[in-house]
């Protein structure tokens, strides 16, 4: 962990020394969500997952051509989610 913290900081102290004023306000940004940039190296966790089934629902959402009822949108949300990865066999 603390070759990548050297890391960043090696990072932070190239890029402090560009005179693009953009480029400094970009690394303080960086330095504000330091904690969970170093996270994001130290456990190997994202919300892909979650961000493709969110996806997932919104297109079915667009190929709904709207649902008139709530109800019917949430089943079939449900439903698609539910048995995405099973396969059905006849016989």
């Amino acid at each position: 962990m603390s070759e990548v913290k050297q890391g960043l900081y090696a990072f932070y102290r190239r890029v402090e020394a560009s005179p693009l004023k953009e480029f400094h306000r970009a690394i303080q940004t960086l330095k504000n969500w330091q904690t969970e940039i170093l996270n994001s190296f130290a456990f190997g966790l994202n919300n892909g997952f979650i961000e493709g089934l969110n996806n997932q629902t919104k297109v079915i959402k667009r190929n709904a051509f709207g649902f008139r009822r709530y109800d019917r949108l949430r089943n079939r949300i449900l439903l698609h989610h539910q048995f995405k990865h099973q396969t059905f066999g006849v016989g």
